[in-house]
């Protein structure tokens, strides 16, 4: 039991980096310098990653709920 507790820790971990590094990857395709103001290249930046991280953990949270309620569903029959 306890080590159910560590894997799903570890696949929690996993998935939340993967989804940050494909956030930050698909970000990488929005010019958003025309929204900013000119010569701010450290804010924007860390804009880049603040965005990756929060669409990255949005994302993340829908798949390990998805894959919770996956495991849970042959619950329904017992």
């Amino acid at each position: 039991m306890i080590s159910s507790f560590g894997f799903d820790s570890l696949i929690s971990i996993m998935a939340n980096l993967f989804f940050i590094a494909i956030s930050w990857w698909a970000l990488q395709a929005i010019k958003l310098d025309r929204f900013l103001k000119p010569n701010r290249v450290m804010q924007s930046r860390a804009l880049y990653i603040l965005l990756s991280i929060a669409l990255g953990s949005i994302i993340s949270d829908f798949f390990l709920n998805y894959l919770l309620w996956s495991r849970q569903l042959p619950y329904i029959f017992k």
